[in-house]
């Protein structure tokens, strides 16, 4: 067996790996990604079977089998086996294996042009089960029956296998089975099965009372107008509720949810019996949460577990996870206490005992032991840029790291509980996969993707923190130029992003930076980024700090970064540039406008100008309504600093940006016009809030270009 040693004497060559010559540059495609070559690789769709301690994982188009006890492999089935059953079956033959989903250790059913099938892996058969409309979206499967619900447009449907049953019929403006409130709050979609596959839980969400927004669609001869749903901040918002579906009863009950209807429904949680669910009813302000339980045959509330209230925000991001075999107990993740903890309640809304304590952060639930006795848990323990794995003990409390390495991990559990797979990277290795038992620790190397840039010529990457003026621990990234010479002078890129759920600095592959700010190295720029208050894994306070004065204390933060920058005797400190998109875009701006002396130059994408414009539930988290706040809402305003613009600004903007609207932009440069002055605009026509794809090349030229003229 390969133990700890062996790994540690892997990443040691790798690292050593860093120092041979290197002497390709970045294109502006390979930037983007378009070189799969320099994609951190590894194989794809890795699962447990279920009951097994087997891994399985696609690998050149063929399944693999990895036993956990044995290290062993096993060729599972090739895409040219699977094809031979499709094609006996007269189903049309697949490119590529697609997304496969384990029934049993010997089924799995996998989604071909709408259709559903199952394989069985041991007889080599191909089964189609259901069928649907091209339109059809929104595919959730309920195991082991293989029933699907989904939605066509607006409407939710369930199909028993050719049976298809239309479980609501709404007009234009209402929305059921899908995500709701923007995707804020954790949630990823709208449909939920019970947990013995006999009820639909979903979200029912009237928005026809909100205000349609235009999105112009150039692509037409004529242009097009489409209109989507978008409550500004202040504005009037949708409404939503959770209805329950009984396939046996054909019926729908609704989940008494009571006033006001502008609230926000989260952590929607099925408790195991079937019998009742649960909903964290969050009111607007956001500042109070009432964890609430609903029989769900009857819509109604039958309890208040607990309620979490904060002076500022309360964000519950993650569902109740029950213990297995424990209908009555279950793990809660809040950060109360102010930094984001796992918390064991009962059903009664008895808190049982807090299980993680101290000023580090959960960030991932990963599992249980089989005796559940252990929790696993990926979180910030170590180090607030670093995320390792963790076990707690439910007896005694005692915490263990189980990973040797440091890093960014990321964890799958056996079901078996004695288990992990360890995905990670850090600052010298682009990923790797590793196999840990989880009672002694020992590690089995599955795959490293060794240094995917030994023939590229990089800036050094620096790691390191600054101290703000609350006395907190700033982390900081450098990338100097290549060939760097310390006698000369650069010029200086600063790289923000800076708002909430992000963290641009971290113990992973190139020190969390891509490879665009590399490709600013390369030509000759040092690039500098910061994560100021504001943003994540820091705890309650530092994530709060921002609240109500959203371009405040960030503000402060970089400036902090521009101190040290001038400090540095090969800084240019006459040719500062800042760049960022959407927040980053904001702050970039801000930073601009606030301090044209110290920025030359400044590129801006999807910014938000005034955070009137921005949607209901990230706009009044961090700024309460304008009406309420009308004085923050002023300072924040770019509108209201536009006079202040000296030098070079480029703005870029998506035509059909749903989540910063268009707007934002227009009406600053509406503003400029107004008062006479002079800016760069460009715009990106049919793309949204990103641009992606190939045009994304493009923007990647037009940053740099715009630095390489006038900084």
């Amino acid at each position: 067996m390969k133990r700890f040693s062996f790994i540690i004497s892997l990443m040691l060559l790798l690292m050593c790996s860093f120092v041979v010559a290197q002497d390709k540059i970045f294109t502006p495609e390979e930037v983007v990604g378009l070189n799969p070559k320099l994609s951190p690789g590894g194989y794809t769709q890795m699962q447990w079977l279920d009951g097994d301690d087997i891994i399985t994982f696609i690998d050149n188009q063929t399944v693999i089998q990895l036993s956990a006890k044995t290290f062993e492999k096993d060729t599972i089935f090739t895409l040219r086996s699977l094809n031979v059953a499709m094609h006996l079956n007269d189903f049309d033959t697949l490119a590529k294996i697609p997304t496969i989903k384990w029934i049993d250790s010997q089924r799995l059913y996998f989604f071909g042009k709408n259709e559903l099938f199952v394989f069985s892996t041991t007889q080599k058969q191909v089964q189609k089960i259901s069928e649907f409309p091209e339109n059809a979206q929104n595919f959730v499967v309920n195991l082991p029956l293989l029933t699907v619900a989904y939605t066509i447009e607006n409407n939710l449907y369930v199909a028993e296998g050719q049976i298809h049953t239309q479980i609501t019929s709404e007009p234009e403006g209402v929305v059921c089975g899908q995500a709701v409130h923007r995707n804020e709050f954790g949630i990823k979609g709208g449909i939920f099965w019970s947990p013995d596959g006999n009820r639909i839980a979903f979200y029912h969400m009237d928005e026809s009372m909100v205000a349609n927004y235009p999105i112009l669609d150039i692509g037409a001869r004529i242009a097009e107008v489409k209109n989507k749903r978008y409550p500004m901040a202040g504005e009037k918002s949708h409404e939503v509720t959770l209805g329950v579906y009984n396939l046996k009863a054909k019926k729908t009950v609704f989940m008494k949810t009571g006033e006001p209807a502008e609230q926000y429904l989260t952590s929607i949680s099925w408790n195991p019996d079937s019998q009742t669910i649960y909903i964290g009813l969050l009111n607007r302000d956001q500042n109070n949460l009432k964890m609430s339980a609903f029989d769900v045959n009857s819509g109604e509330k039958t309890a208040v577990l607990f309620e979490e209230k904060d002076e500022k925000y309360v964000e519950p991001m993650n569902p109740m996870i029950f213990f297995p075999g424990k209908p009555d107990r279950f793990l809660w993740q809040s950060q109360r206490n102010g930094y984001n903890h796992l918390y064991e309640y009962d059903t009664k809304g008895n808190l049982i005992k807090q299980h993680t304590q101290g000023e580090w952060v959960v960030t991932n639930f990963i599992g249980f032991s089989s005796d559940k006795n252990e929790i696993y848990f990926t979180a910030t323990k170590d180090s607030p840029i670093e995320q390792n794995i963790y076990k707690v003990n439910t007896k005694n409390g005692k915490t263990e790291r189980l990973n040797s390495v440091k890093g960014t991990h990321r964890s799958m559990l056996s079901k078996s509980g004695k288990h992990l797979i360890d995905i990670y990277s850090n600052q010298q290795t682009s990923r790797c996969i590793l196999l840990i038992n989880t009672k002694t620790k020992d590690a089995n190397l599955i795959k490293t993707d060794g240094n995917l840039l030994k023939d590229y010529k990089l800036g050094e990457t620096s790691v390191f923190t600054l101290i703000a003026n609350d006395s907190s621990d700033l982390y900081c990234r450098t990338i100097k130029p290549i060939d760097f010479d310390s006698t000369k002078k650069y010029p200086v890129i600063v790289y923000v992003y800076g708002g909430p759920h992000s963290q641009l600095v971290s113990e992973s592959w190139l020190g969390g930076a891509n490879f665009y700010l590399n490709y600013l190295a390369q030509k000759g720029y040092f690039v500098f980024t910061m994560d100021n208050h504001g943003t994540s894994n820091r705890g309650k306070a530092f994530e709060q700090a921002i609240f109500r004065n959203l371009g405040k204390i960030e503000i402060e933060d970089q400036l902090l970064g521009i101190d040290y920058l001038k400090s540095l005797p090969f800084v240019d400190t006459a040719r500062i540039g800042v760049d960022g998109w959407s927040y980053g875009g904001f702050l970039a701006m801000t930073l601009k406008l606030q301090h044209p002396e110290i920025f030359k130059v400044a590129t801006a994408g999807g910014p938000v100008i005034d955070w009137k414009y921005y949607e209901v539930m990230y706009g009044e988290r961090y700024m309460d309504t304008p009406q309420s706040n009308a004085e923050g809402y002023a300072n924040a305003s770019l509108l209201n600093q536009a006079k202040n613009l000296k030098g070079k600004l480029l703005i870029m903007h998506g035509t059909e940006d749903e989540t910063v609207v268009w707007q934002n932009s227009l009406v600053f440069v509406k503003k400029c016009v107004d008062e006479g002055i002079l800016l760069d605009y460009f715009v990106y026509p049919g793309h949204e809030h990103n641009v992606r794809g190939k045009d994304r090349a493009h923007l990647i030229k037009k940053i740099t270009c715009y630095f390489d003229e006038n900084l």
